[in-house]
């Protein structure tokens, strides 16, 4: 074995140390509350899509994934920790280093053995719950072939898509003719990657997990159509996914940018839904490209990108921030994973406050639905099935919500929607 060095108890060992732990123990706290806040009562305005059974059903489902959630965050912690403590990244760093390949290889290397080992260190939590949890509850579809297969794929697309970027990233921050700009071009290069897949994802990648079928036509298909044209939205595509093949859960996407707008439904929310209320849930979502909250979200995550690659270039080679992990002398690709540690609680900023601004523009969005079909209560309606279907917790802890939700909780959109018929 190799000789490798454990950490040294820096001032940076001790910031990353407090932060790791100190985010472990505020979303603990967050989902104490949120059990704490668990009521026995079934809301009046859901009696009639819930009856008691269904209701005490969606409790359970709520405490169960929380505490199976907090075991698997607390054994990754424990990994972590461990891995860290006995200088597990100087160790993986001088195997790997012994090989004689340049940094880059390198780089891909060390970054592919620790995806590899997170993947099947945390394989028996994903087969527990999709194939105990999931399947207690009645949402799982997925055969054992269509999980590990999945599981394949996503590797392939890991390394076939991921890898390349990385490969580039390491190659600019590690090249001497680019010292003090590599930020500027990594930034530029990660932004058009980003750019790049979120158009051809629809297309290509997606495609390879699910199978889409064109919307029949009928009644649905027109009243789409006919939404669409009011509300002045290019619907270049309306297609039906197989959401079925792996869970019972619904949901809806919009893909494609300009003129190339794409409307997927899985078809279990097809099955559950009316056609006024699907019209809804499609007017909420062109709600989004209309308030312009899809170009907003993007200008938000590469200036995100730009400010983090800034910060990268100033910790790219910092002695002590590698020395806090055992490694020494520094190595690029180790300083992006390290710097990943030292930015996890602004990371966690920055993640609430998006969580903020995308709860914002889900009651804009539900109130744009409600102008452009006329009324709200279809929407309503549509809200509160699949609250149901999904086993939604109907009340939240305002604070697990500040932290965690995207979406405001299904009695806020309610609330709000009524105001607006009022």
């Amino acid at each position: 074995m190799p000789e490798y060095n454990l950490p040294e108890y820096n001032s940076y060992f001790w910031i990353i140390l407090v932060a790791v732990v100190a985010i472990f123990l505020l979303d603990l706290i967050s989902e104490w509350l949120n059990l704490k806040a668990l009521k026995a009562d079934l809301p009046g305005a859901f009696s009639d899509v819930f009856n008691s059974e269904k209701y005490f059903q969606s409790q359970s489902y709520t405490r169960t994934t929380t505490r199976f959630g907090f075991m698997e965050s607390s054994y990754g912690l424990v990994l972590f920790l461990v891995f860290w403590l006995i200088g597990g990244f100087d160790l993986l760093n001088a195997i790997i280093s012994a090989w004689g390949y340049g940094d880059v290889i390198t780089g891909l290397l060390f970054f592919g053995i620790l995806f590899a080992v997170n993947e099947i260190l945390t394989l028996p939590f994903d087969l527990y719950n999709t194939f105990k949890i999931e399947a207690q509850f009645g949402f799982n579809k997925t055969t054992m072939q269509t999980f590990l297969t999945d599981k394949l794929k996503g590797g392939i697309l890991a390394v076939i898509l991921g890898g390349p970027i990385l490969a580039l990233l390491l190659w600019l921050f590690s090249s001497e003719l680019l010292q003090g700009k590599a930020w500027l071009w990594g930034w530029g290069a990660l932004s058009g990657f980003s750019l790049l897949m979120a158009y051809l994802a629809p297309a290509i990648i997606l495609p390879l997990f699910n199978k889409f079928k064109p919307l029949e036509d009928g009644e649905l298909k027109d009243a789409i159509n006919a939404m669409a044209t009011k509300c002045q939205f290019p619907l270049a595509e309306l297609s039906v996914m197989d959401g079925s093949k792996r869970s019972s859960k619904s949901n809806a996407f919009f893909t494609g940018f300009g003129k190339n707008k794409k409307i997927a439904l899985y078809d279990t929310l097809i099955e559950n839904h009316t056609t006024d209320e699907l019209v809804a849930v499609l007017a909420h979502e062109i709600g989004h490209f209309k308030k312009k909250h899809i170009v907003q979200t993007m200008v938000i995550g590469i200036l995100q990108t730009g400010i983090l690659f800034f910060l990268l270039n100033l910790f790219i080679g910092n002695e002590n921030l590698s020395a806090a992990f055992g490694v020494n002398p520094p190595a690029v690709y180790c300083s992006f994973l390290f710097f990943a540690m030292l930015f996890k609680p602004i990371s966690k900023i920055l993640s609430v406050a998006m969580s903020i601004l995308s709860r914002r523009n889900e009651f804009e969005a539900d109130a744009y639905a409600a102008e452009f079909s006329g009324e709200a209560s279809s929407l309503i309606t549509a809200l509160k099935k699949l609250s149901a279907d999904n086993l939604s917790n109907l009340t939240p802890h305002p604070f697990y919500v500040f932290m965690n939700y995207s979406h405001p909780p299904v009695m806020a959109r309610i609330e709000a929607l009524q105001k607006l018929s009022v």
